[in-house]
C-alpha cells in the first residue's frame, strides 16, 4: 500500500490479493438501509457488484454534493457509502433482468437486499429460490421490522425505526421533543450488523454445507444502542426526562457539556475516589483568581457528590462555565492531559480532519476522482489488520461504469447484445 504524507493511500481497484475475503463476491440490491453492508464486505476485499436500476439508485439524489453541484454522480453520500464496490445497471423487476440476476447468483457468495418483506419472493428471486441456483449463496435481507411478526410489512423512515428502537427518546432538552442524533443512525446500525451477520454466515458454511438467510431487522438493531446508556434515562420503574446537557446525580441535574470560548467541552463534577478529575480543574481556576464557589470546598475527596444541593450545584456550575468560556478547547485540554483533569473536547468536522492521532495513524485515505479531476479524503477502517488489510480500494462507481466488465468480458455478452439490453431498458 502507497501512502501519502497526509494519509493512506488508496491500493490499485484490482488489487485485492492481501484482502482477508478477496475470494468472495457480493450482489448489492440495497438502498440505504443496507448501503453500509456491501462498503463493509467491499472494504475487506470482497468482490461488491453494486446492482442498480436503469438510469441509477435514487440515492445518488441524496445530498450533500461535491462542491454543492446537484448531480447524481456527485452525491457525497454515494461516494461515502460505496467505496471498494464495482457497479453495474440491470432491471430486476423485468423477466430478462431476472435471468442475468440468478446467472449472477450462480458465480457469488452473497446477496444484500433490503425490499419490503416478500418482494424478492414474488419476483421469483427469493431466498429459498436462489439456493436451489447456488446452494452457498448467502442471503442478507435488511427491512425495518424484520421478515416476520404483525410490524414486518410496515414501512417505516430511519427517524420511525430510531425511534422504536429507544435511539430518540434519551435525546435533547427536557422541555422539548426528544431530537434526532443525526441522519441514518439506525440504518447505519442495521447495515453493520447485517454484515457482522454475512461473516458469522460465511464463516459457518463450510461445517453446515450451505449459505443461509439472515434476517435484519433495523428497529431491533437500534434497540442495542440505548442499551449501552441505559443507566441515564431509566431509573427502576421511572423512565427519566430527557436532560439536555445535564445529568442527574441523585435529585440534582449537573452540567456535563459546557461552552468554551471556541466550542463545547465534556466534564463532569466528580467527588470522593474520582476527586482527582475535579481538584486540578479547581487548582488551576484559583490561580488565576477565579474559584468562585469551588474555593468553598475543602477536600474534594471527602465529597459525597450525591449529597449536594441544586443550589450547590448552580453555584459551582457558574464558576466553572465563566472559567471555560475564557479559554479555548485546545488550552483546557492540554491542561487536562497534563494534569488529570477529567475532561474531553468536542470536536468538528474540521478538527477532526486535523486530528494529530488520527493523522499519525494516517487515518484519513486518498481516493483518486479521475472524473472529477479531484482526489477526495475519506475515512479509513475502523481497525488496521496487520496482514490483509480493510482497504479503501476504488472511489465508488458511476451509473452502469462496468457494464462492459462485467456483461461482457466476465459473463461473455457481446456489445450487440450490451446495445440490445440497454434498448429495452434491462440494464
Amino acid at each position: 500500500m502507497r501512502r501519502t504524507p497526509n494519509g493512506r493511500q488508496a491500493t490499485k481497484s484490482a488489487n485485492k490479493e492481501n484482502s482477508a475475503l478477496s475470494p468472495y463476491r457480493a450482489l448489492d440490491l440495497s438502498d440505504e438501509k443496507g448501503v453500509l453492508c456491501g462498503k463493509i464486505l467491499g472494504d475487506l476485499g470482497v468482490d461488491v457488484i453494486k446492482i442498480e436500476p436503469p438510469g441509477g439508485d435514487p440515492c445518488r439524489k441524496r445530498g450533500p454534493f461535491y462542491k454543492d453541484i446537484s448531480d447524481p454522480e456527485k452525491s457525497l453520500f454515494w461516494f461515502a457509502y460505496n467505496t471498494s464496490k464495482r457497479g453495474i445497471t440491470l432491471n430486476i423487476e423485468n423477466p430478462r433482468g431476472r435471468k442475468i440476476f440468478r446467472k449472477l447468483v450462480a458465480t457469488a457468495d452473497f446477496v444484500i437486499e433490503s425490499y419490503s418483506p416478500g418482494y424478492m419472493d414474488y419476483l421469483g428471486i427469493g431466498y429459498r429460490q436462489l439456493s436451489k441456483i447456488n446452494r452457498q449463496i448467502i442471503m442478507v435481507s435488511i427491512s425495518p421490522f424484520g421478515q416476520r411478526g404483525p410490524y414486518s410489512q410496515y414501512k417505516a423512515s430511519d427517524l420511525v425505526t430510531a425511534a422504536m428502537g429507544g435511539m430518540i427518546y434519551p435525546h435533547g432538552d427536557a422541555d422539548r421533543p426528544p431530537v434526532q442524533i443525526a441522519e441514518g443512525q439506525s440504518y447505519l446500525q442495521a447495515s453493520a450488523q447485517a454484515a457482522a451477520g454475512a461473516l458469522l454466515a460465511l464463516y459457518a458454511r463450510p461445517r453446515i454445507k450451505q449459505g443461509q438467510w439472515i434476517d435484519v431487522s433495523v428497529q431491533e438493531c437500534a434497540a442495542m444502542v440505548p442499551m449501552i446508556d441505559l443507566g441515564w434515562w431509566i431509573s427502576e420503574k421511572a423512565i427519566v426526562r430527557r436532560q439536555g446537557p445535564y445529568r442527574l446525580r441523585g435529585s440534582v441535574a449537573q452540567r456535563e457539556i459546557w461552552p468554551c470560548k471556541d466550542g463545547h467541552v465534556a466534564f463532569r463534577i466528580l467527588g470522593g475516589v474520582y476527586s482527582k478529575g475535579i481538584r486540578p480543574l479547581a487548582e488551576w481556576m484559583a490561580e488565576e483568581g477565579q474559584a468562585g464557589a469551588l474555593g468553598d470546598v475543602a477536600d474534594w475527596s471527602e465529597l459525597d457528590i450525591l449529597e449536594i444541593t441544586q443550589e450547590q450545584a448552580e453555584a459551582w456550575e457558574r464558576a466553572i462555565g465563566d472559567f471555560l468560556r475564557r479559554h479555548t478547547k485546545a488550552e483546557i485540554y492540554q491542561r487536562a492531559l497534563e494534569h488529570g483533569i477529567f475532561l474531553l473536547p468536542g470536536y468538528t468536522t474540521a478538527e477532526m480532519m486535523d486530528d494529530r492521532q488520527l493523522q499519525a495513524r494516517q487515518y484519513w485515505v486518498h481516493l483518486p476522482h479521475p472524473e472529477l479531476g479531484d482526489v477526495i479524503k475519506y475515512p479509513s477502517a475502523p481497525c488496521v489488520l496487520s496482514l490483509t488489510p480493510w482497504t479503501l480500494s476504488r472511489r465508488a462507481p458511476l451509473v452502469g461504469e462496468h457494464n462492459e466488465e462485467i456483461y461482457c468480458r466476465e459473463m461473455g455478452l457481446s456489445e450487440k447484445d450490451l446495445h440490445a439490453l440497454k434498448g429495452a431498458n434491462i440494464i
